[in-house]
């Protein structure tokens, strides 16, 4: 049984259009996107948890979206890619704006460094419906992020560095769409 204490955090980010744009690499969306963006970012909004757990002398800020706004986006992207790439991007861009609220420091930073999955961790994750995947390092919801609470460091802290490409310095997206995840030998799924 987990001792982890789970605080639960109210926010409410703030849709910028401008650092939106820069990370899903747009240089103009029509009026119409621009409001279907802004409709979803409202819906999604209230489906955001944003947890502070405790474990143990360690202290994270888990931030995550359901598995339902992940069929969602799946779904526009079988109708639309385009559109599909931008409701991906719109929900990354919730949970990251979430994390900069609670936690400036990782706008300058840069990243919002992954901590090791501990065995207690893991336990208290799961028991607020964010598991890890069996067997690996990593969340099982694509639109999840836990990291340091308050603010420890960037790449260089980070448990995921080693796969990171960003933290390599490798100059690749770390950005992987739905469809076309790699199996571990390397090809596409």
């Amino acid at each position: 049984m987990s001792t982890a204490q789970v605080v639960e955090h109210r926010v409410a980010p703030y849709f910028e259009i401008e650092p939106f744009m820069v990370m899903s690499q747009e240089t103009r969306l029509g009026g119409a996107s621009l409001e279907r963006l802004a409709n979803l970012w409202e819906a999604w909004v209230p489906l955001l948890r944003v947890c502070e757990v405790k474990t143990g002398d360690a202290s994270h800020l888990a931030v995550w979206l359901p598995e339902s706004v992940e069929a969602d986006v799946d779904g526009t992207w079988v109708q639309s890619p385009s559109e599909g790439w931008l409701h991906n991007n719109l929900a990354r861009y919730l949970c990251m704006s979430a994390i900069q609220e609670l936690l400036p420091e990782v706008e300058e930073g840069g990243c919002a460094p992954a901590p090791d999955p501990t065995p207690e961790l893991r336990e208290a994750l799961a028991a607020q419906g964010l598991p890890y995947k069996t067997n690996a390092d990593t969340l099982a919801l694509r639109y999840a992020m836990v990291t340091n609470y308050p603010y420890r460091g960037g790449c260089e802290i980070c448990h995921l560095l080693p796969q990171c490409p960003k933290g390599r310095g490798d100059g690749e997206l770390g950005i992987v769409l739905p469809g076309h995840e790699r199996e571990p030998d390397g090809s596409e799924k």
